[in-house]
């Protein structure tokens, strides 16, 4: 069973090695299970705690489109000046040492199992599960912190969740999403206090 889960894993991930050639358009597909997989690629950098400027935003906002699109159930088309560009070389190097990466870890973690929660009448539970991920990553917060890694974590469980149709993995995924809302909210509620300290700081030193 496991060599089994394996070779489908492997088999998602080969089909978007192969498609990476071409523009973003033609690597991202036009299904929301190919796009999944792309979410999941895109949204593993930002588990280790590495200065990615730009990359939350991109991937939260990505991460909404791809919500949208279960909302829908239809995917939603991409950027005209998104879908026209090609990735360079740097950038497919880096996803296919990724989707090596995810083949290990997947292959042995995911597994099709209550079904339920994968199945169309749960996809708007899904969908804005994926949205809240997605903004809670692009939110700024007042405090330096490693914010992106809860909801990129959320991010890479409900999109292989929804693609192995694991509900056990999507669970997960919303576990670690209301986790990534909530700390979201304590770090501006932290950072509020932290700057209301040091106004009224300043402000005595000043009348001294």
């Amino acid at each position: 069973m496991s060599d089994k889960r394996r070779a489908s894993v492997e088999r998602i991930a080969g089909a978007q090695l192969a498609s990476m050639n071409g523009t973003m358009a033609d690597a991202v597909g036009q299904s929301n299970r190919q796009r999944m997989v792309w979410l999941s690629l895109l949204a593993m950098p930002l588990l280790f705690p590495v200065a990615l400027p730009g990359m939350a935003s991109i991937v939260g906002a990505f991460c909404i489109l791809v919500a949208f699109g279960l909302f829908s159930g239809q995917p939603v088309p991409l950027p005209a000046w998104l879908a026209r560009r090609e990735m360079n070389g740097r950038a497919r190097a880096l996803l296919a040492r990724m989707i090596s990466r995810v083949v290990n870890v997947i292959a042995v973690l995911g597994r099709p199992r209550l079904l339920r929660l994968s199945d169309r009448p749960a996809r708007m539970v899904n969908g804005l599960m994926l949205c809240a991920a997605g903004l809670s990553m692009m939110v700024p917060v007042p405090i330096i912190s490693f914010d992106n890694v809860l909801p990129a974590l959320a991010i890479v469980l409900i999109a292989w969740g929804l693609r192995l149709r694991d509900g056990l993995m999507l669970l997960g995924g919303y576990l670690v999403t209301l986790a990534a809302i909530a700390s979201v909210i304590l770090l501006w509620w932290g950072g509020t206090l932290a700057a209301t300290e040091l106004l009224s700081l300043t402000g005595l030193a000043f009348g001294r």
